[in-house]
Order: structure tokens, then C-alpha cells, then sequence
């Protein structure tokens, strides 16, 4: 892992005058001190600094860091300047590096949705809002975009595509993505797609749930009752055929398939009810079974979010420029990235079963931990 590390650090552009001028660290060292710092419970950028202090001998040894830790305004400045659209395009390229080793020949689900960092404010009284693409068979983030001024995550999707291969492989999405454009753009570059519909697709959407009252599913797979956090749920996931139900077929590019999941839920601590219906539409022909565990495992994106806001502090930490905190971003979706890779490399299942919170837990401060980690073949 950590040659590609090193690879990555190299290969980010250098915005600086390389050429003349005093350039006292290499923008290779300030990356590696900053991954590594953030992999070692990190936070702030003082506490980095510190982590550099305490560790700088070590990372003399590595060749890093031969002039010393950088300042505070250093670590600002350059983090505010790098290429963020280059840096995030290098990232791609490490966890491509390691997908086909991690998910196999078996098709992968790549999940699609956006994320504001709420921990940064730009002028327009806006916070960043970054798209990305996660695959959950590699549990690593494949790229990123953020939405531009003036747009929205809708805009920034068939951007975000074009940086990925999805061949092969089933993209999911909320309902906000359910557009002509995106699901032309999955299917232009070979892929299929399992998206949630809802009121924003209005006709669409309330015509199908007229229609399924009075047809015959193709297919019904019924999973409950189970206990799951503090909630007993039943769900019941059934298949339709989309020519029997789709009137405009032909604006959707297609014979699709309409998925119904219906989820009884019952609080355990005060037996409080309720009920859920939501519909799919899909290009995957697959069995009631397995459609309705595609759409369960969406929320894996979701997951890796969380981890971004609880482990790594995201919204925590405040950044003053666009740039800077998508630069934050991209740092620390590689963070996640090297663990999930870890543990998809690890033999032991106590290791594979480790979540990002122990892990990073193990590795606070710990320079040795993470020089292991990283020399994982």
C-alpha cells in the first residue's frame, strides 16, 4: 500500500514555482505528513504538526521531511492552492489500483450520492456539496466531483460517471438521480441501474403505484421478522415487469423493471408501528431476493459518510475556500480508502471485522501501526 501511497504524492501536480524560488518541503512530504497524520486520530492541522514533531526522526529515516515540520500557515496555504479537480483524479487512480484485487471478477455495486460539508461556509452562504462514487465491493471511494456554482448534484452525476468504469456493474441512487440524462449516461458506458423513485418523477411514479394494486408480480421474497437496531422489521420486496406498468417506456430507453418493498416496523422499546412502500426502477433483470438486497446495500455510501463526520471530523473542521475543503475531502476519502483496502487484504476475519472507529483507535499516534498497516501487500 504504501508504495502507491508514495505514488499518489508524487503524481499530485505541484502548483509552486518548482523551477526558482525557496521551496523548503517537497508538496510529496507535506501529502505523506498529512495522510499519515489523519490516519493517526489527527484532527486539526496543529495537531498534525504535532504528529510530524513527535515522529520526525521516523520520517527522516523515509526520506521525508529532511527540513523540518511544516508550519501551520505552510499546511494552510498549500491546501488551499493544489489543483483540487488533479488531486481527486490521482485518488481515483490509487483506489483503481486496488478494485479488481478487492472486488474480484464478480460484477460490483457502485453507489452514487452527495455530501455537504457542512463544516465550511462559502461566501454565497453555501456549504461544499461533493458527489461521489463508492464501491461496495472495495469499500473505497473511485472518484469524486463537486457541484459548481449555480448547480446541483444532478448536474455534477453525468460528470462524475464519465470519470468511472461501470461496465458491468449496477449504479445506485436516490431518487433525486432518477434523470433521463444519468440513467442514458449508465447505460451509454455498459452499466445497469437500480434507482429509488418518488414524487419528483410524478406521473411516473403515481402511475406505477395506481397500477401494482391490480397486477401480478413477477416475483415475491419476503425476509422477516427480524430484530435490528432496537426495531422488529419485516420486509416484503416484489418484481414487476415494466411493460406492465410503464406507459412512456420509450423516454426511459428500455424494457425496465419495477421494484415494490414494503417494511413493517416495530419498535421494540414501546411497540410504537409503521409502515414504508418504496418503489425502484431498474435495468438488472435478477430474482426478488437479490434486487431487494442491492437496494439494502445503497446505504453503504451512507455508512461511509457517517465514518467521514464521526471518525474523521469532517464537519468538525473548518475550511474558508472551496478548494481547501474539497483538498480535506480527498485526503481523507484516501484515509478511508487505505483502511478498507487493509482489510480486504487481511487473512484473519477479526481483522476484516474491524470497523473504522477501532481501527483508527489502534493507529492514534501510532506511528509503527500505521508503517505496518501501510506495508500490507
Amino acid at each position: 500500500i504504501m508504495k502507491h501511497l508514495r505514488e499518489f504524492a508524487k503524481s499530485v501536480p505541484d502548483y509552486r514555482r518548482t523551477g526558482k524560488g525557496n521551496h523548503r518541503h517537497k508538496l510529496e512530504d507535506v501529502l505523506l505528513l498529512v495522510i499519515l497524520g489523519r490516519m493517526g486520530k489527527c484532527v486539526t492541522r496543529a495537531d498534525i504538526i504535532r504528529f510530524g514533531n513527535r515522529h520526525l526522526k521516523r520520517f527522516r529515516a523515509l526520506g521525508l521531511l529532511l527540513h523540518g515540520v511544516p508550519s501551520e500557515p505552510t499546511l494552510c496555504r498549500i491546501f488551499k492552492h493544489i489543483d483540487d479537480e488533479a488531486m481527486s483524479n490521482r485518488m481515483s487512480e490509487f483506489a483503481v489500483a486496488f478494485h479488481d484485487e478487492l472486488v474480484g471478477f464478480a460484477s460490483d455495486i457502485i453507489c452514487i450520492d452527495g455530501k455537504a460539508m457542512r463544516g465550511t461556509v462559502l461566501e454565497n452562504g453555501r456549504n461544499p456539496d461533493i458527489v461521489s462514487a463508492y464501491s461496495l465491493g472495495g469499500g473505497i471511494t473511485l472518484a469524486t466531483d463537486m457541484c459548481r456554482e449555480k448547480s446541483n448534484e444532478i448536474t455534477a452525476v453525468p460528470r462524475l460517471l464519465d470519470k468511472i468504469d461501470v461496465s458491468g456493474n449496477i449504479v445506485t441512487a436516490d431518487a433525486m438521480f432518477f434523470q433521463k440524462t444519468i440513467i442514458d449516461k449508465i447505460r451509454e458506458k455498459g452499466g445497469d441501474f437500480l434507482i429509488e423513485l418518488k414524487a419528483n418523477q410524478r406521473t411516473l411514479r403515481y402511475g406505477i403505484e395506481d397500477k401494482v394494486e391490480v397486477t401480478e408480480p413477477v416475483d415475491v421474497y419476503s425476509e422477516g421478522p427480524f430484530l435490528e437496531h432496537g426495531r422488529i422489521e419485516t420486509r416484503v420486496c416484489r418484481v414487476f415487469r415494466g411493460e406492465d406498468l410503464i406507459a412512456d417506456r420509450e423516454k426511459w430507453n428500455g424494457n425496465l423493471t419495477v421494484i415494490e418493498i414494503r417494511t413493517d416496523t416495530e419498535r421494540k422499546s414501546n411497540g410504537q408501528k409503521s409502515s414504508e412502500r418504496r418503489f425502484y426502477i431498474t435495468s438488472f433483470n435478477g430474482s426478488a431476493k437479490r434486487l431487494d438486497t442491492i437496494a439494502r446495500k445503497h446505504w453503504a455510501i451512507e455508512t461511509m459518510h457517517w465514518d467521514l463526520d464521526r471518525n474523521l471530523r469532517q464537519d468538525f473542521i473548518k475550511r474558508k475556500s472551496a478548494r481547501a475543503a474539497r483538498n480535506l475531502d480527498t485526503i481523507q476519502r484516501l484515509v478511508l480508502s487505505i483502511l478498507s483496502i487493509w482489510k480486504g487484504k487481511r487473512r484473519k476475519l477479526s481483522d476484516k471485522a474491524k470497523g473504522t472507529a477501532e481501527l483508527i483507535g489502534e493507529l492514534s499516534m501510532n506511528f509503527t501501526g500505521i508503517m505496518r498497516m501501510l506495508a500490507q501487500k
